[in-house]
This record gives C-alpha cells, structure tokens and sequence, in this order.
C-alpha cells in the first residue's frame, strides 16, 4: 500500500487531541480564570479529535490508487 500522509496527520491529531482532551479536564481553577472561564484545553483538544477522525475517515473511504504494476518486474 502506498504511503499515505493522511494516516500520519489523523493519527497525530488524535493523539495529541486525546492529550489536551484529558488537559481540558483537569484544568485547575487559576487556568480557568486565566482563560476567562472558558475551558479552552478541552474546546481545542475536541477539536483535534474532530480533525484526525475525519482525517481517517477520508483516507478510509477514498484510499489511494493500487500501485500499477511494473511491466520490467517480472513476477512468478
């Protein structure tokens, strides 16, 4: 199978949206009032889970081409 860059940007997005998810969860009350209440470690870490999934989800229904096969490369 080729190499896809889709697979390796998804899997990051999901990796590092996990992180800042998890973050998000456990902010302490003076990272909230330094973000004005808002609990952006958790809005930012779900938005990164939403991009890396759809990420694998494109290249999980549009995968790319089969390789053409190489008419010097004789197999048996």
């Amino acid at each position: 199978m080729l190499f896809d860059v889709r697979t390796v940007i998804g899997g990051l997005f999901v990796v590092y949206g996990l992180i800042v998810t998890g973050v998000g969860l456990f902010d302490s009350g003076a990272e909230l009032t330094k973000a004005q209440g808002v609990r952006i470690n958790l809005w930012m870490g779900l938005g990164m889970l939403v991009v890396g999934l759809s990420m694998l989800l494109w290249r999980r229904l549009n995968p790319p081409p089969p390789k053409p096969a190489d008419p010097a490369d004789p197999q048996d």
